[in-house]
Order: structure tokens, then C-alpha cells, then sequence
């Protein structure tokens, strides 16, 4: 973006979560592809708006990286991803996948944070 456009933007963190159905590539796809595509959505994104996305999954999702799905399916080459572990709080969610995804946001928008499935349970407040 150049600058006379950045003027237009605030530097914003959005977060969001969704569950898979299990610990397989294809699960674990599906579900990051839905999650992006609801941020995106949501928030009214532009590709060039997103400047980075940490992922953090739970202990029982070792099958891939959600990075490596975002960066390929969406072609997000200028986005700088982070894939790490959630920490373990017995009785968390399973099969949890969370973002914060730091974007440009309209100033005239507020963030909509999204929290699919059953991740739903951990901020009722956004849902």
C-alpha cells in the first residue's frame, strides 16, 4: 500500500478460532480455509490488507501446518505466517485451531473476530 492510502487504515489484531473434525490433512485444511475466507468476509478484506497471521494449534493437531494451507490456497506470498503450539490447559477444546491475523482495517470498521464450530465455547461474547 502506499501512503496516502495508509491514512485511510488502522493497524488492527483480529482473532478467531474453529475446530476441525480430526487430526488429518484434509480436516485440518478445510477447517483453515473456512476460517480464513470467514475473516476475510467478515472484515471486509483485501489481500494486500493483511500483514500477518500467527496460528496456534493444540496438542492433538500434528498432521500439518495451517500456514502452509493458507499461504498456498488464498496465494498469500506477501503474508508472514507463524505456526505454533497452543499451550495445554487440561480441558481445552480439542482439535483447535486460533489466529490473530494483524491487518489494515477501514477506520470507519470494527474488527469482526470469527469463532467457528466449536471454538465457539471459548469467547460466546463474538459468536
Amino acid at each position: 500500500m502506499n501512503e496516502k492510502t495508509n491514512v485511510n487504515f488502522k493497524l488492527t489484531a483480529i482473532r478467531g478460532a474453529t475446530t476441525t473434525k480430526g487430526d488429518t490433512e484434509s480436516f485440518v485444511k478445510d477447517a483453515v480455509i473456512e476460517l480464513i475466507q470467514e475473516l476475510i468476509t467478515l472484515n471486509n478484506l483485501k489481500q494486500e490488507n493483511i500483514i500477518s497471521i500467527t496460528f496456534t494449534v493444540t496438542k492433538d493437531l500434528t498432521s500439518c501446518f495451517p500456514a502452509y494451507i493458507a499461504r498456498k490456497f488464498f496465494n498469500f506470498d506477501s503474508v508472514a505466517f507463524l505456526d505454533c503450539q497452543q499451550m495445554f490447559v487440561p480441558g481445552d477444546i480439542n482439535f483447535c485451531i486460533r489466529l490473530m491475523a494483524l491487518v489494515n482495517l477501514s477506520y470507519d470498521r470494527k474488527p469482526v473476530h470469527p469463532y467457528l464450530n466449536e471454538s465457539s465455547k471459548l469467547r460466546p461474547d463474538r459468536c
